[in-house]
């Protein structure tokens, strides 16, 4: 008795001890952190001449900042468990808000992606992405088996991507539609899925994302002119010749925090959609290497905590961190490769960097989340006394090597009481 009450006694010291992973930690909060001074800086020649304040945004991006603090904190605090039974009902109230925003949504640069409530807008489809994810894990939890083997299970999921994609191109939010469907694609390539289903579905919608293309004049010119920006730079190639520009005055160093010329309303939203481009020309190659690298630091551990429930029994844990990395890092990539030219413009912030509530304070909860599985991961997974050693275990699993101190999950392994 007394060595079990001791050997608890050290458990509970671990988890204090380790109770949440740094690197995911360090690259949260440098991005919010970089984000937040390259908000200020970006904004305060559009800020000053439309309200008189040059640091009306960057308020607004900390007020930001902390609601998504906040949230993060509500979010932690939150079991796993309480994602899995909310998953469905998280589901509804997604679709419920695409559905909203196009009767009564705030119409800006010809889309309605905004739900007026006062001081601020809520955007529908970064709601929807947490949504979805939470709703797929669980949905793969359940059905994974079935996935694998049949395609009625396997489709499932990807026709709750088709209705919710179809509210989105309504509004129009193409760029959503591409991350989330990538996401659940993804998930459902990780689950186990044949590879040759995803061939055939992406040679379908290839064929689809061909015909939209050509079907509206104005979708077929933005592809041409992200081909060939420079043929029209004053019309349809105006933002990406802009971005270009601000890339080729920064340099090795960049012209300094501040120091950006583009911003002087050369560039269009250079505080959301365009804000890499200025960081690109204040902090130089580097500056931008570096914010890159925190982007693929932050999705390395977002998989890697994954892989950790994964190996320690909870699927659910392990889908829903798998999710998060994807559209975390899918929404990255595409941000970053339209500003240097490398796809089409598409109305895409830079999570936890760019401007816009919504998208940070979602991207805030998504980072908790990820801490919350890799604290219960690591309580189930303690490591291994003397006594364990020598005392057999008939329920144990052969060991797996998945990092210093976390063991698979025992099948006697006491419930987790929150």
């Amino acid at each position: 008795m007394l060595k079990a009450m001791l050997r608890t006694s050290q458990d509970r010291l671990t988890t204090r001890h380790h109770a949440f992973d740094g690197w995911l930690l360090l690259a949260t909060l440098s991005l919010m952190l970089i984000g937040w001074v390259m908000v200020t800086s970006a904004s305060t020649e559009i800020a000053a001449n439309l309200t008189g304040n040059p640091y009306y945004f960057s308020i607004r991006h900390g007020i930001f900042v902390l609601a998504a603090i906040g949230g993060g904190l509500v979010a932690v605090c939150l079991p796993l468990d309480w994602w899995r039974r909310k998953g469905p009902l998280m589901l509804i109230g997604a679709l419920l808000l695409l559905f909203l925003v196009l009767l009564v949504g705030r119409e800006i640069n010809g889309s309605r992606r905004w739900i007026p409530l006062g001081l601020i807008n809520i955007q529908a489809s970064e709601v929807a992405k947490l949504c979805l994810i939470v709703y797929v894990a669980g949905y793969l939890e359940r059905y994974l088996p079935e996935v694998r083997r049949s395609w009625g299970a396997f489709m499932r999921p990807l026709a709750v991507m088709a209705l919710i994609g179809f509210l989105l191109i309504l509004e129009p939010d193409y760029g959503a539609v591409v991350v989330l469907t990538g996401c659940v694609m993804g998930m459902l390539l990780l689950s186990g899925a044949p590879l040759w289903r995803f061939l055939l579905i992406l040679a379908v919608v290839g064929s689809g994302a061909v015909m939209l293309a050509v079907a509206e004049p104005y979708r077929l010119q933005r592809i041409t002119s992200f081909a060939n920006p420079w043929a029209d730079q004053y019309n349809t190639g105006y933002q990406l010749t802009q971005a270009l520009i601000a890339f080729g005055r920064g340099h090795w160093f960049g012209l300094g925090l501040g120091n950006s010329v583009q911003k002087l309303f050369y560039l269009p939203e250079a505080h959301t959609d365009f804000v890499f481009a200025v960081l690109a020309e204040e902090l130089g190659l580097f500056g931008a290497i570096a914010v890159i690298l925190l982007f693929a630091l932050l999705v390395f551990r977002a998989f890697r905590i994954g892989r950790k429930a994964e190996l320690a029994g909870n699927p659910f844990a392990a889908y829903l961190c798998y999710g998060i990395a994807l559209v975390i890092g899918a929404q990255a990539f595409i941000n970053i490769a339209v500003s240097s030219g490398m796809l089409p413009t598409k109305g895409l912030t830079l999570p936890l960097l760019s401007y816009g509530g919504s998208s940070l304070i979602i991207s805030g909860i998504m980072m908790a989340i990820l801490f919350r599985v890799d604290a219960e991961v690591r309580r189930l997974g303690r490591r291994p006394t003397p006594e364990d050693d020598s005392r057999p275990d008939l329920n144990s699993r052969p060991e797996t090597d998945i990092g210093p101190g976390v063991r698979p999950a025992r099948g006697t392994m006491e419930p987790d009481h929150e």
